[in-house]
């Protein structure tokens, strides 16, 4: 059983929703990721998902743009992000790893040389916005042979035919996108987000996990009512750039804690 699925499985026989911060490898500091990840493990997040950084996120809102180019600052590329899952490894975080990013930087790194390497330091696998099935063939069957897993979007907009599709394909988890437009915190979920986890999971018995727009204990007990897991990601990125420096670690895993206080613990 992957690392994923022991984490979804263990979950579910607990009650309990998964919470899976997003950070961009880089931000706020070149080295912040490596003290933010296990400080908001013990907080209660249950998986990761790390942002490669690139120059045209083009699924992300303004706020991740502004955490992305900070990273580029840095000079953080996809080798330091591969290193930082190690470094994560070493420093005895338990939780899944994934890597979120656009297709350009893996494709110049090489996939197979991406896959060989994100396995080597112990992830679990790719989250790619930007490739769509048609196009992800060759990244999954290479992932897959890597113990890997693709992680594949629905939307609201998706057509019921490809949602057929996506599920056919899919491994890990669904990310199920709340909302139509760009990743950012919102003040509500989208109302037909029950109707679109219903319509899924009909055709799947892959963890469904929500992300785009959650930003509050409301929104994370709301998911747990329907999904298995729920992204937090622009909302965590505004507390840290609000955050002095010396209370950035403490401050982001209040909010992890925060964000879990209304859901089964």
């Amino acid at each position: 059983m992957s690392r994923i699925a022991e984490t979804f499985a263990r979950l579910r026989s607990e009650g309990r929703i998964a919470l899976m911060p997003y950070l961009t490898v880089g931000f706020p500091e070149r080295e912040s990721t490596l003290e933010l990840v296990p400080a908001l493990e013990a907080a209660g997040a249950s998986l990761f998902e790390l942002g490669v950084p690139f120059s045209d996120p083009l699924a992300d809102g303004t706020t991740i743009q502004r955490a992305t180019q900070r990273a580029l600052e840095h000079g953080v590329t996809m080798a330091d992000c591969l290193a930082t899952v190690a470094e994560l490894r070493a420093r005895h975080v338990a939780a899944p790893l994934l890597l979120m990013g656009y297709y350009n930087p893996l494709l110049r790194y090489g996939i197979d040389r991406a896959c060989a390497d994100l396995a080597s330091a112990g992830g679990d696998g790719w989250i790619i916005p930007d490739l769509p099935l048609e196009e992800a063939a060759d990244l999954r069957q290479i992932a897959a042979k890597h113990q890997l897993d693709l992680i594949l979007f629905i939307a609201p907009t998706t057509p019921p035919a490809r949602i057929a599709q996506i599920v056919a394909h899919a491994s890990g988890f669904i990310y199920i996108v709340s909302l139509t437009g760009v990743t950012g915190a919102r003040q509500a979920l989208a109302g037909n987000l029950a109707d679109l986890i219903a319509t899924v999971r009909q055709q799947t018995d892959l963890p469904l996990v929500v992300g785009f727009g959650i930003s509050q204990p409301a929104h994370v007990a709301e998911v747990a009512r329907i999904a298995d897991g729920a992204i937090v990601g622009s909302a965590l990125i505004d507390r840290l750039e609000r955050l002095p420096p010396s209370e950035r670690v403490t401050g982001a895993a209040a909010y992890i804690r925060e964000l879990l206080s209304e859901v089964a613990g």
